[in-house]
């Protein structure tokens, strides 16, 4: 609701007031009040959230309430959770072990990865967005000691732009036991 008014007073402040320092002040301050304090359309503010915890690997992330869970593998290395009304948006999170170098042929898999991300835990990490034709995904990758964990939030692509800020905020607010 009051987004129109962030909306007029940055319209307001750009016009009028850009070229000068308290002017490039007055803009940031607005740009950082619309874009924290607006919603945008996929992502509702007042979602009601629960947390996923997993025992095995001592990693933990939020959820919308109202998504449902896929049974659990086997081993308990992680979780699918998906929006009933789609069943095609999904998160899911897990981790493994990494392998020793001498058995592991892949050097991919023994390299360290590359952070661009850092977690509300402080946490670094490797954020990889994939916009496919069909389907796109958001990927955390995390290495940490000798276990990997990665979260993923996936949708159809016509629809990513809608969920984007839903799994960013997700990602975020991953958790590991350190």
């Amino acid at each position: 609701m009051y987004c129109k008014y962030i909306i007029k007073a940055y319209n307001v402040a750009i016009k009028s007031l850009i070229f000068s320092r308290r002017g490039l002040v007055v803009s940031l301050f607005i740009s950082l009040l619309f874009f924290f304090g607006c919603n945008l359309p996929g992502f509702n503010n007042s979602i009601s959230w629960k947390s996923y915890t997993n025992s095995r690997y001592g990693f933990e992330f939020p959820y919308p309430a109202n998504w449902e869970s896929l049974p659990p593998p086997e081993n308990n290395d992680g979780i699918v959770f998906i929006l009933p009304k789609t069943k095609s948006v999904r998160i899911q999170g897990w981790a493994g072990n990494r392998l020793p170098e001498s058995i592991s042929k892949d050097e991919k898999s023994t390299r360290e990865v590359n952070s661009n991300f850092q977690t509300r835990q402080g946490v670094s990490g490797n954020l990889v967005v994939e916009v496919g034709s069909e389907l796109s995904y958001m990927t955390l990758i995390i290495v940490h000691e000798k276990l990997h964990y990665y979260w993923q939030g996936r949708s159809p692509s016509k629809d990513f732009q809608d969920y984007y800020r839903l799994f960013d905020y997700i990602a975020r607010r991953y958790k590991i036991n350190q």
